[in-house]
């Protein structure tokens, strides 16, 4: 039986090697969700204790004490691609809990301008038509507590589909682990994201490659590689949460992603790359909730050849009532990084309100 396993994995790693590893590959699925993370930097690893950990981090959902259902709209890029998130969560026991959820990544209603030149050279405008592309994430969550005090772990079994109109489509799967502990007011968390390597497994619709084969004269274009793989992921968070009068309470987390790829992350090597993430949260009686963090630090060519560092502050506020939350992130504020600033709306439901 170990011989058959180890020959399977052989075979395995024989074919990941032979593919292409990808850097930024399904990267819409590190984005992050939910706006309070969001204005928290996304800093939220170890302190992630909802619906929302099948996210960041799958062990946080042994905090849940009953079913949540969490949803979650943004726009990027002046409202051309829209983000749009959903998920559901239970308890199964005092001891283990599932969740389920779905990310969208789209850009609709994109011209087709590839046969816009008739065979003679005529310009028809009639000839363009529209396409859509889209990201679609289906993550599986499974938590349990440890026999170890305070130790939980998750696991994320992930589907990846992505469809570019009718030119090509792709299915990936993928896995993810999370561990946190817990201890007094200290939590700490590891996230590992994509720890198999996520695979996708692309589709492409040669008629219509051959379409734009025609259309781009001049140009000896080759059919695009097949299968991606997702290098793995980690992020490591440490949290405290301070409580001053039993009605204020002041939550702060730091974390550090690393990437196993020479990126432009603030500190990058040809082995890994790092970049922290620090957020707060001030909440006062479980009510009212002020958030603040930075992160996403990034070293970042200018114009003139020499490199500045980038960074992404956000804010962002919520409300908390008898089940009911709605939160609000501004990203990038001030512009201070290459990325744009975006609007994030969330709203998480918990069934205690229907009881």
């Amino acid at each position: 039986m170990n011989r058959k396993v180890f020959i399977g994995l052989l075979f395995i790693c024989t074919i990941a090697n032979s593919q292409s590893v990808k850097k930024y590959s399904n990267e819409f699925m590190n984005i992050g969700v939910d706006a309070a993370a969001f204005g928290m930097a996304n800093a939220t690893t170890a302190s992630s204790a909802n619906v929302n950990s099948g996210y960041w981090n799958p062990a946080g959902l042994i905090a849940l004490e009953d079913h949540q259902l969490s949803l979650m709209h943004a726009s990027y890029f002046a409202n051309i691609a829209n983000y749009d998130y959903g998920a559901f969560a239970m308890p199964l026991d005092d001891r283990s809990a599932i969740a389920i959820s779905l990310i969208r990544f789209g850009v609709d209603d994109i011209l087709n301008t590839t046969q816009l030149i008739d065979n003679q050279g005529n310009i028809d405008y009639n000839r363009i038509s529209l396409f859509s592309t889209a990201d679609y994430g289906v993550t599986f969550s499974y938590a349990r507590a440890l026999p170890l005090d305070g130790f939980n772990f998750g696991i994320n079994a992930k589907v990846i589909r992505r469809i570019i109109g009718d030119f090509a489509s792709s299915w990936g799967f993928g896995l993810d682990l999370g561990i946190q502990f817990n201890k007094n007011d200290w939590k700490f968390g590891i996230m590992a994201r994509d720890i198999t390597t996520t695979f996708n497994a692309w589709t492409i619709n040669e008629e219509k490659f051959g379409e734009i084969q025609g259309a781009v004269t001049g140009e000896n274009q080759e059919l695009p590689e097949t299968m991606e793989i997702t290098i793995p992921k980690l992020n490591l968070g440490v949290s405290r949460k301070f409580i001053f009068h039993y009605d204020y309470v002041l939550l702060t987390e730091i974390d550090i992603n690393v990437r196993f790829a020479q990126t432009n992350d603030l500190v990058s090597t040809s082995f890994a790359s790092f970049s922290p993430a620090a957020g707060v949260e001030f909440g006062y009686i479980d009510l009212v909730f002020v958030r603040a963090g930075v992160g996403n630090f990034q070293n970042i060519t200018q114009l003139d050849g020499n490199n500045s560092l980038g960074f992404q502050p956000n804010i962002g506020i919520g409300f908390k009532y008898k089940g009911i939350q709605i939160d609000y992130a501004l990203t990038d504020l001030g512009d201070q990084s290459a990325a744009l600033y975006s609007n994030i709306f969330s709203i998480t439901l918990d069934w205690s309100l229907f009881r």
